[in-house]
């Protein structure tokens, strides 16, 4: 991986980071971004979307899981660093998608795999300006057909300028 100016998982904090989450109105979860994280999650066929942003931790400021019916594991609303695979999206400053997690052995060993049974993920980068604030992101634990990649890949990209043009025009900035 490598290090990103303006990534706080790599250490290397933006200046404005925090100004700029302030000015997004990026301070904590709202229905919002729930909401966001609710259709993209209908739209992917997937259990799980976030609308992930990065501090000490990855915060989901936008989440949607399984209701309490489903035998999914449940999911909080911060992550560490180290765990999934949104910190990768984050340094590559470009979107992931891993129709199956276990086709790439460097994606099989990632925590979640284990821990909450992740064999399919696709997620975006939120950039605004230098500065990549976090990612947008569905996953699910049932792998898909490699054909569904370029699918897969329109759609979050559609989700991650949906969410980055509510952010602009929410907070009244430009992109």
């Amino acid at each position: 991986m490598t290090n990103t100016p303006g990534h706080p998982h790599t250490g290397t904090p933006h200046p404005n980071q925090d100004a700029l989450l302030r000015a997004l109105d990026l301070t904590g979860p709202t229905p919002e971004l729930d909401a966001f994280a609710a259709r993209l999650a209908q739209a992917a066929g997937a259990p799980y979307a976030m609308v992930n942003i990065f501090g000490d931790q990855q915060q989901f400021f936008g989440l949607h899981t399984p209701g309490e019916d489903s035998d999914l594991p449940t999911v909080g609303r911060s992550m560490p660093l180290n765990h999934g695979f949104c910190p990768e999206v984050v340094d590559r400053r470009k979107a992931l998608v891993l129709p199956d997690v276990f086709s790439s052995p460097r994606f099989a060993g990632n925590t979640v795999v284990d821990l909450i049974g992740i064999r399919t993920y696709a997620g975006a980068p939120l950039v605004h300006g230098d500065t990549v604030l976090g990612t947008v992101c569905f996953v699910g634990p049932v792998e898909r057909d490699l054909s569904t990649g370029r699918d897969s890949l329109a759609l979050i990209k559609q989700h991650r300028d949906h969410v980055m043009t509510f952010l602009h025009q929410r907070a009244g900035l430009q992109p």
